[in-house]
């Protein structure tokens, strides 16, 4: 049920899944000194074992760990690197069907040069594909989260005068993890970004702007910048890309349909697939998929990760012909519309609901793609 004969699949998801209890109890126990990190570490080990069986029992291809080990999306990789340190972050409206919700995910500012100065996911990736009977799966966010939110303001003048320094830091830093993952035999590796979406959002833009940095501009340079850092993966490694609006509890940050991105993001990015939300009207439309060349894959994430509500077949397989209007339908598939639970904390539904939706997507891309 392969779009290419290889990941992305016909059925796929973003990566993340809802914690199960045990992990947010252990976790809260080991926050407090009740509990060391080899303890911890044995309680993920479990559940990422039923949590792996369970993505195979419903039929999926493409198997994560539910980034079970994980707080958050980006930071618990992001801060290995040695220039790194996380700061309390400044509070940001997201936005509900019902309001807002103020959250303050933590920033991140470059102090010192950037080295990958030890393994990052690697050894987590060889417990976890140890236990995939199919493709097994990494996510890890993308190099740009290191620049976006901040922009020149968040990287130190006196370690990097020269910013192009920093970018190719950054990317050789990531080019020596994907190579070591690759050695360990990861095939499918996706990478995680906000900001590409939030330039679609003139809200965001705008604020961009008022950190001194140009929204029209950012879009090569995150190309530039993802280009060089996947440039020496191996040649039988799928690398995808995740765009996203923002995922907190069921709340979301930025709004806007591609276009503001979609000619650089679908023909300067060398990846081989993209993950795109399009559960609902915040994304806009399809047409920027015209943008999309033979030989990518663009995984449509329209079942919501937000909301318990069920889509139905009839209503996925609609919106498909109508983004076939725009790009072959052979170079499609389905997904989630974003993780379940970037952050440990989870969106607003149940294990049951998220398994339902994954149920749902399977089944679907079988009727469609057989």
């Amino acid at each position: 049920m392969a779009a290419t004969g290889k990941p992305p699949f016909r059925a796929d998801h973003v990566g993340s899944l809802l914690r199960p209890l045990a992990i947010k109890e252990a976790r809260a126990k080991r926050k407090a000194g009740d509990l060391t990190s080899e303890e911890l570490r044995e309680i993920e080990d479990v559940e990422i074992k039923k949590i792996i069986a369970r993505q195979e029992d419903v039929g999926l291809e493409a198997i994560t760990d539910g980034e079970f080990r994980r707080a958050l999306f980006h930071i618990d990789f992001l801060e290995h690197l040695k220039g790194v340190v996380v700061k309390s972050g400044y509070p940001m409206k997201f936005k509900t069907t019902e309001g807002e919700l103020e959250f303050a995910p933590p920033k991140m500012e470059i102090v010192g040069k950037l080295e990958r100065i030890r393994q990052i996911a690697v050894d987590d990736f060889a417990y976890h594909s140890s236990l995939v009977t199919k493709t097994p799966k990494l996510c890890i966010p993308s190099p740009t989260m290191l620049h976006f939110r901040s922009g020149r303001q968040g990287i130190s003048s006196e370690v990097y005068p020269d910013i192009e320094e920093f970018f190719s830091d950054l990317a050789r830093a990531y080019r020596e993890e994907i190579t070591a993952l690759g050695k360990a035999d990861c095939k499918y590796l996706q990478l995680d970004d906000t900001n590409l979406a939030y330039l679609c959002d003139p809200a965001m833009r705008e604020k961009t702007r008022e950190i001194g940095e140009d929204p029209d501009a950012l879009p090569r340079l995150y190309a530039r910048i993802i280009n060089d850092a996947i440039s020496s993966r191996p040649d039988d490694m799928t690398v995808c890309i995740h765009l996203c609006r923002g995922n907190f509890k069921s709340a979301w940050v930025a709004e806007g349909g591609y276009e503001p991105v979609a000619e650089v993001l679908f023909n300067e990015l060398n990846v081989d697939g993209y993950f795109l939300e399009y559960d609902d009207e915040r994304s806009g439309d399809f047409a920027p998929l015209r943008f999309v060349p033979k030989g990518k894959t663009v995984v449509l994430g329209l079942v919501t990760s937000k909301s318990p509500e069920m889509e139905t077949k009839d209503e996925l397989k609609t919106r498909i012909d109508e983004a076939s209007k725009y790009m072959d339908i052979d170079q499609m598939a389905l997904s989630p519309q974003c993780g379940f639970s970037s952050t440990e904390e989870g969106n607003e539904l149940t294990e049951d609901d998220q398994f339902a939706k994954l149920g749902l997507i399977v089944e679907t891309a079988r009727e469609i793609w057989g």
